[in-house]
């Protein structure tokens, strides 16, 4: 790591914090024990680089000054900054009219400018596991809803996962995504069977995976064969669960045809299962009371041989639907796969495709246990991942450690770090409103419910050769490598309020380069700042040498002396050293 190249003096002369360590503090005994830190501006950008949405040399030197455990507290209190607020605040306005294109703004104002960017950034980790799309045909018309749905995840990154899979099962837009909205008990003479997708789905992607973990992530085998987790009589045993739920204000006998509402407020209340007499000849509740359900049988399972018994015929059962629901979520949540399936899945999202076994069986380790008998606690498993040694190391071997950056989140960082703003307060880039063709990503916007990219994906080449997963590949298609490189053209060599262009759009997002601009005569100090922006001091001897020989070809005071700035920017954000984050 290249950690003391910096004198006082030089670090004073770029704009950055040049003082003591904030402490030295341990931390928890659940991880190696090590001075705190930040101890200079590369780690405090790195870990910021994990835990927001990309460094800010103001949130550099406040890191520095406070130290990562009171930074994570502070964010730990700091509450959602909300995304249906923000439509709700542009909804004011009677003239503009609110789609998908002004949630997906929302997003990036969150992104860009919220104080809780830990929350925001943990929940756009959760909407990559427990996903929803815009994509899907009765929710693209839906901004509002798609907006509380992420203010679910916003508001429980910091809360139990058990109350996450429970929100995330009653919201009526998850119901519509995998159609357990409206899912019915069987009914043979209309050959009527329940839904299975939901079912399916919590148990492969949002909770326990396909096959049966160790502590650290690692397969179960017995006889050198993986074992599975679930079965299809489990499949069915919980879809026979998630019957009879719909809006919540719906009568029984307007199970099939009640909406949600003429204001659409049931978007924003959990789904509930409609009981009582509606006419005679309908029945109680569309729940399926009747029969066995198979659930997951493991250890410690408190259900007689995983077992869901029938319930007594309403109105005299012992257990209402909700009620179902929950002991089913709570088989789920008690799983032992679900500590290390969920923490893998964040470590991936925060610091590492390839965490360690040891890395996994830590945070998991955590999760099962928050060190006050707690289970699911995100906060700690949250702080877990990002105070753990392999997280707050850099890699100095071909482990496989560190990560592809995402597309949107190199868009936030650049921006980020150039203190990017715009004159109409909004960021309404025709890139931000239309992604998809340019940026291959944007919040709740994946084709499937696997995500833009699977966790499991390994490219074909080098790291298929060394087995090494590398999710964010799975993008990284010819089509969209050209087109986002074009957009990434224009938001580092053209997009900034020096410009003089007559074409550029002065209500895009400009870069303000003033503070570098004042270093284009002394590239090594230019170089070097930018590096901490970028790429937290990770730069390699050769990459600064080819940039530096680069811009030098250009005049000092060429463009008004932003050309040399912008075109440094432009060649590190286009740099495989700096798409690999590390």
């Amino acid at each position: 790591m290249k950690l003391a190249r910096w004198s006082a003096s030089m670090l004073l002369a770029l704009g950055f914090v040049a003082q003591a360590p904030a402490g030295t503090l341990i931390m928890s005994g659940d991880f190696d024990s090590a001075a705190e830190g930040p101890h200079n501006d590369y780690e405090a950008a790195r870990f910021l680089t994990q835990a927001t949405f990309g460094p800010t040399p103001n949130e550099i030197g406040r890191l520095r000054q406070m130290g990562y455990n009171a930074w994570l507290n502070e964010q730990f209190g700091t509450a959602n900054s909300g995304h249906r607020a923000y439509l709700n605040q542009i909804a004011a306005d009677p003239d503009i009219d609110i789609y998908q294109n002004v949630r997906r703004e929302g997003w990036m104002q969150r992104a860009m400018f919220a104080p809780d960017q830990l929350r925001q950034r943990t929940a756009f980790a959760l909407s990559e596991i427990l996903v929803t799309s815009d994509k899907a045909g009765s929710l693209g018309g839906e901004p509002f809803a798609l907006a509380h749905y992420y203010d679910i995840l916003a508001n429980q990154s910091f809360g139990n996962y058990r109350e996450v899979l429970e929100q995330v099962t009653l919201s009526p837009v998850m119901g519509y995504y995998l159609s357990m909205f409206r899912n019915r008990k069987p009914d043979v003479a209309n050959n009527i069977r329940p839904d299975e997708n939901y079912a399916r789905e919590i148990m492969q992607l949002f909770s326990i995976g396909l096959v049966q973990l160790n502590l650290d992530g690692t397969p179960v085998l017995v006889n050198g064969q993986t074992v599975p987790t679930y079965n299809q009589e489990t499949i069915r045993g919980f879809a026979h669960v998630f019957t009879g739920f719909a809006w919540n204000n719906c009568p029984v006998r307007d199970f099939d045809w009640c909406g949600p509402g003429s204001t659409g407020d049931q978007w924003f209340v959990e789904m509930a299962a409609p009981q009582g007499n509606g006419w005679d000849n309908l029945p109680l509740t569309y729940h399926a009371y009747e029969g066995n359900k198979q659930l997951l049988n493991y250890p410690g399972v408190t259900l007689p041989n995983g077992v869901m018994t029938a319930q007594p015929t309403y109105p005299g059962n012992t257990q209402t639907p909700r009620q179902n629901l929950e002991t089913a979520l709570d088989n789920i949540f008690r799983h032992p796969n679900v500590g290390p399936f969920v923490s893998k899945l964040l470590i991936q999202r925060f610091v590492s495709s390839n965490p360690s076994p040891a890395y996994v069986g830590r945070v998991a380790a955590v999760f099962n246990n928050n060190g006050s008998g707690v289970r699911g606690d995100l906060r700690a498993v949250v702080r877990a991942i990002l105070t753990d040694t392999e997280a707050r190391t850099v890699p100095t071997d071909a482990s496989g450690r560190g990560k592809l950056r995402e597309p949107i989140i190199r868009v936030t960082q650049l921006w980020r770090a150039l203190g990017a703003t715009n004159r109409t307060n909004r960021i309404q880039d025709w890139y931000i409103h239309w992604p998809g063709n340019s940026i291959p990503q944007y919040a709740l916007g994946s084709n499937t419910v696997f995500n833009f990219f699977l966790p499991d994906y390994i490219p074909p080449g080098e790291a298929a050769t060394s087995n090494l997963h590398a999710p964010e590949f799975q993008i990284q298609t010819d089509n969209n490598v050209v087109a986002f490189s074009n957009v990434l053209d224009g938001l580092s060599r053209w997009q900034y309020t020096g410009n003089s262009s007559e074409w550029l759009d002065r209500d895009l997002m400009l870069n303000n380069l003033d503070s570098l601009r004042n270093l284009r005569t002394n590239p090594d100090a230019l170089l070097e700042r930018l590096d901490v922006l970028f790429m937290s001091g990770q730069m390699s001897p050769h990459m600064r040498t080819v940039v530096k020989n680069y811009i030098l070809t250009f005049g000092a005071e060429e463009e008004g002396g932003y050309k040399r700035v912008a075109e440094a920017i432009w060649m590190i954000v286009m740099s495989p050293e700096y798409v690999i984050e590390k």
